[in-house]
């Protein structure tokens, strides 16, 4: 057994954050972050938690596929920056919407909701689970640097959601999943507490986001090509006949470079950047329901995802609509 997506649906902070702003903060500026990475804006959270988008998010993608939150038989929350360890983003999903099933959250940074996705595929797989809700929501705000303009001008938070339904015509159709663990190149390190018996290292970073910039960009060019290729290869097709391709939205120029080396037109891609930034694990949920409810997904259409992020890891999927 397998799934279709059955309905999607995204959320964002009150709070428009402009590079104009940002310039007034740290030594910046509108055209130094459009040409180096592509945003124009991001939403920052004031009064939003993690939680709270995610809940936003799952509302709406439960409402598109007329799903009641009692048919909910798994809830999954990608997310680096929950509110709590315990309970989880998931948890307080759960109790918000009033379902009553299993849930917990997923770590696997910018790739992470892909890594849930894929999780979930298990389930069905299994035949445990006949609807299931899998969301990746974010407030990388509160991990940044506010005074590094290398990563504060990239980030801003939010939320995205899918609903799945199970479906005799599995839908999600090859996945691939990647991890090359280190913190060389991009690293988040948690808060590490006030024991009074840990020696501190010489050198410990502070919990907030490291990333090596150039490697990065290799990294995510690299990999998001190999995935997108490979998957094709897998299911005897060419990528041009990709009907969408939803990238994790990290830098404008990456997307681009991707879809060269893909020999694909700029407008089989879904970017939205420009008006987001980077919202992590969110990123690609986010642009898969813009591209939702603007009409550009079509049933029977074939649809490439794809994230990389820090691990290092990766992941891609190809689902038919």
């Amino acid at each position: 057994m397998g799934f279709r997506i059955l309905g999607t649906g995204s959320a964002a902070p009150e709070k428009i954050l402009t590079n104009d702003d940002l310039s007034g903060m740290v030594e910046t500026s509108d055209e130094w972050i459009t040409t180096r990475v592509g945003v124009k804006e991001r939403r920052i959270s004031v009064t939003e938690t993690t939680s709270s988008l995610a809940v936003e998010a799952a509302k709406k993608a439960l409402a598109m596929s007329g799903t009641d939150p009692h048919e909910l038989d798994l809830i999954l929350t990608a997310t680096i920056t929950a509110d709590n360890l315990s309970p989880t983003t998931s948890g307080e999903v759960q109790e918000a919407i009033g379902a009553s099933c299993p849930a917990f959250d997923i770590s696997s940074a910018c790739s992470g909701f892909l890594f849930a996705l894929e999780t979930a595929a298990g389930f069905f797989a299994r035949g445990t689970v006949k609807k299931a809700l899998v969301i990746g929501a974010e407030r990388i705000s509160r991990i940044l640097d506010w005074t590094d303009r290398s990563t504060c001008v990239i980030f801003g938070d939010g939320a995205g959601a899918a609903v799945l339904g199970a479906d005799e015509d599995d839908c999600y159709l090859v996945s691939e999943l990647h991890t090359a663990g280190g913190s060389d190149v991009i690293q988040i390190p948690a808060y590490q507490g006030q024991s009074p018996f840990r020696k501190v290292p010489e050198g410990e970073r502070p919990p907030v986001i490291f990333m090596a910039g150039q490697e990065t960009f290799r990294f995510a060019v690299g990999q998001m090509v190999g995935h997108i290729r490979s998957m094709c290869g897998k299911l005897g097709i060419e990528p041009a006949d990709l009907d969408l391709v939803v990238p994790h939205q990290a830098n404008v120029r990456i997307i681009d470079f991707a879809a060269k080396k893909l020999g694909l037109p700029p407008e089989k891609f879904i970017v939205n950047i420009q008006r987001y930034g980077n919202t992590a694990a969110a990123s690609v949920p986010i642009a898969l329901d813009e591209a939702n409810r603007a009409g550009r997904l079509k049933r029977g259409d074939l649809v490439a995802m794809a994230a990389f992020g820090g691990g290092l890891s990766s992941a891609g999927a190809i689902i038919r609509w």
